[in-house]
């Protein structure tokens, strides 16, 4: 893993500390978060957009009339 080395604010970095305490993390998990969604997750993104096609093809629908099931037939085991 690499090191990387921000000059910032003493006070933001005060207030950054206090938030990532009451939220049970670390400025460094939420700074490697925020990069990791800024940079984005390919293989992320791959997923979503095979679930997008799929979902393109498919006939799947409800119907003119609506919905043929109830919400309690759907979790009948």
């Amino acid at each position: 893993m690499a090191s990387l080395t921000l000059n910032i604010d003493g006070e933001l970095l005060r207030r950054a500390r206090i938030r990532a305490l009451q939220r049970g993390t670390s400025v460094n998990a939420v700074v490697r978060e925020y990069l990791t969604s800024y940079a984005g997750d390919e293989a992320g993104q791959q997923g979503l957009r095979r679930f997008l096609e799929l979902a393109e093809r498919s006939d799947a629908t409800s119907g003119a009339s609506g919905r043929s099931w109830s919400r309690e037939s759907a979790h009948e085991r």
